[in-house]
């Protein structure tokens, strides 16, 4: 397959996205039930469509297609998809797609700035098996705060909506404040373990690389940061039932900082953890 199917796939993921986020947005105003089906449908063909831009990338490559800005950006928005499906799947919130497509949509944008060019020769360090393992790992945490901060403003908007004596129309279409709880605890108890993982077997592929188990490389340490607030949201839960807004809030303030970690750092903060 040559290159041109390959952007013609992520050109194609990219706008059905964007009509998906828009429908969303409409549909957040004013909309009918089918509606909410309709962003559903397209966002999956989207997704398929983008699917296959990896296969692709994946074939021409020789490699899991995340060794570059371009194609992280790209991948971690497919990560958020897959759980935004199987959520869906699970809890059929109509309003879930609203909030979440537009996250999809601006990692995508982001992508598709980047520069595409597929590198079939990578850093040594690049080709052990725990490459695959740690960033894979990652990528499924990170999308699962992703989604944790999307359900966090959902909540934020419900709260307002149940203690304001004029409530918005949102109030009757967006699920309970205990219900968006639940998922909002399930997300980050999905996340947390992943990001742990992540990081145990950064730190072994650390060591087979360098020799090293930790070098406070900048990414090492704000993913360390975010592991923290995460850890934290558990346990205030667990041990003073600390939930609802200020889970919600530091829900959305840890998808900041994987932000952060995973654009801010790169960009901005020299270090090992840069791409090819």
């Amino acid at each position: 397959m040559s290159i041109n199917t390959n952007v013609l796939f992520f050109e194609l993921a990219l706008s059905f996205y964007f009509i998906a986020t828009v429908v969303g947005i409409i549909w957040l105003f004013r909309g009918k039930k089918a509606t909410s089906k309709l962003i559903f449908v397209i966002a999956a063909i989207g997704f398929i469509f983008h699917t296959l831009n990896i296969i692709v990338r994946y074939i021409e490559g020789g490699h899991i297609p995340i060794t570059s800005l371009h194609e992280a950006s790209s991948f971690f928005s497919w990560c958020i998809l897959v759980l935004f499906f199987i959520l869906e799947a699970r809890y059929r919130i109509d309003l879930l797609g609203a909030f979440i497509m537009p996250i999809v949509l601006i990692l995508m944008l982001s992508s598709s700035v980047l520069p595409r060019e597929i590198n079939p020769s990578l850093n040594p360090v690049l080709k052990s098996y725990w490459f695959g393992i740690h960033t894979t790992l990652a990528f499924i945490g990170d999308a699962a705060f992703a989604l944790a901060a999307g359900v966090g403003v959902m909540y934020l908007i419900q709260e307002r909506n149940v203690k304001s004596k004029h409530p918005s129309a949102l109030f009757q279409r967006l699920p309970s404040l205990q219900i968006l709880d639940e998922i909002n605890y399930r997300l980050i108890s999905l996340g947390f373990p992943l990001l742990t993982l992540a990081i145990i077997t950064g730190v072994i592929w650390a060591n087979t690389a360098w020799g090293t188990y930790w070098r406070w490389d900048p990414k090492e340490v704000w993913s360390l940061i975010t592991w923290i607030i995460y850890a934290l949201v558990l346990h205030l839960r667990l041990s003073i039932g600390w939930r609802g807004k200020k889970a919600a809030g530091l829900s959305i303030l840890g998808f900041i900082l994987v932000i952060f970690t995973f654009f801010g750092v790169t960009l901005f903060l020299k270090g090992l953890h840069t791409f090819v």
